[in-house]
């Protein structure tokens, strides 16, 4: 019987890099500017990234790019859900919006860029640099991951 190791690199959970992108745009008007200004081909995830968060699920949109010939994957990753809420008063039926986020430190970031595989940092500029250049983003740039206190959700 062949035995198969797998190795940290594996998962893509120390090797990556992460670029934070502020913008107005919603997801796939967004995935489909970086599919243009990248040469990319970013996708609608099949599934969301999903979890309860006070007992209710919460759900972040991912769309996803995988290059074989070069061995990386990059996700989109929204980084607020719009949870409503829904209280019955007597006859009255109120509703309201609580912004839940995936990294509550960064909560003035819209999306995550998570660029996994063995990436050149000089890649990662560059695609930071093109980023910018996209009408309604705001900004871009690089976080470092490990001074984040919630990257436990973007291990996936």
């Amino acid at each position: 019987m062949q035995v198969h190791a797998l190795e940290s690199e594996d998962f893509c959970e120390d090797n990556y890099h992460l670029i934070g992108i502020h913008s107005t745009l919603d997801d796939y008007k967004l995935a489909y500017l970086l599919n243009k200004y990248l040469d990319a081909k970013f996708y609608k995830s099949n599934q969301d990234l999903e979890f309860v968060r006070d007992k209710e699920k919460v759900s972040f949109s991912i769309y996803d790019y995988e290059n074989i010939n070069y061995d990386f994957v990059w996700s989109l990753i929204a980084n607020s859900y719009l949870r409503k809420n829904k209280e019955k008063s007597e006859q009255l039926l109120l509703v309201s919006e609580e912004t839940i986020y995936l990294i509550p430190e960064k909560k003035k970031v819209d999306y995550f860029l998570k660029v996994c595989g063995r990436t050149e940092y000089s890649v990662v500029i560059e695609v930071i640099k093109k980023i910018k250049n996209i009408e309604n983003v705001i900004t871009a740039y690089s976080i470092d991951k490990n001074s984040l206190k919630s990257k436990d959700f973007l291990i996936f």
